[in-house]
């Protein structure tokens, strides 16, 4: 009976042991804490890591295009987001007109600059392909290729294609429509500070022509919704940055 006993308390001893053993360890664990930001879950698609690695493997010319490079069949989307730039043309025949959510969204920025005694017009907003086409050459044949691939898309390379960029000027101040003037204005820095708050986020901003491949344009908003812009703005990204895609 004593025998039985001993056994008894000393297989309890071994299995208590092991359990504290056990919580010893789990207490190494580093846990992470209740405060860290949650991180945004971003969907890998194969076919966009291979463009991506594709990308960094091409040669570009001069103006920041893939030397060789035609106008896909279809347009490119990454995360939600149609994107258009001088990696990722649109196809010539893509036309889908202005975006009438992003026209909605111009009218109720405008309600609120309105108050603040500002009033925009969106003197350019969709474009057409062809449209494009004219402009550009025109631009070339004014200021020379390499001048012109600063500040005019290619056709087919133009976000105004997509009928979500809109430039924006004040209305009573024309001869600062589609120039960095626009931007040192008291309209200018109000559409500045508060675009993003409508679902607007100045596409080329000062200082990152390297990271977007057009020089600074005050003028020159893209619609991508309130939640997107809100974090692009707070973060002083470009569309790029925020997608992960220069």
């Amino acid at each position: 009976m004593k025998k039985h006993v001993k056994k008894s308390s000393f297989a309890f001893l071994s299995i208590a042991a092991l359990a504290g053993s056990i919580l010893a360890g789990c207490n190494d664990i580093k846990q992470e804490p209740s405060d860290k930001p949650v991180q945004k879950e971003v969907s890998h698609d194969p076919a966009t890591e291979k463009k991506k690695t594709k990308i960094k493997d091409e040669k570009v010319d001069a103006g920041g295009y893939i030397i060789g490079k035609k106008l896909p069949k279809k347009a490119t989307y990454m995360q939600g987001f149609l994107v258009a730039s001088k990696q990722y043309p649109l196809p010539a025949s893509y036309a889908p007109g202005e975006n009438p959510e992003a026209r909605d969204a111009f009218s109720k920025l405008n309600a609120a600059a309105s108050l603040d005694g500002f009033h925009f017009d969106a003197f350019s907003t969709y474009r057409s392909y062809d449209r494009q086409v004219e402009l550009y050459n025109a631009y070339v044949k004014r200021d020379g290729k390499k001048a012109a691939d600063r500040y005019s898309a290619r056709p087919g390379y133009s976000e105004h294609q997509t009928g979500l960029a809109f430039d924006i000027g004040e209305v009573g101040n024309e001869a600062a429509y589609a120039d960095n003037a626009f931007g040192k204005t008291e309209a200018g820095k109000w559409l500045a500070k508060n675009a993003h708050k409508y679902g607007f986020i100045m596409r080329y901003p000062k200082g990152k022509e390297t990271v977007t491949g057009y020089m600074h344009e005050s003028w020159h908003f893209r619609y991508v919704g309130p939640k997107a812009a809100k974090e692009i703005y707070k973060k002083n990204e470009t569309l790029e940055e925020y997608l992960g895609i220069k």
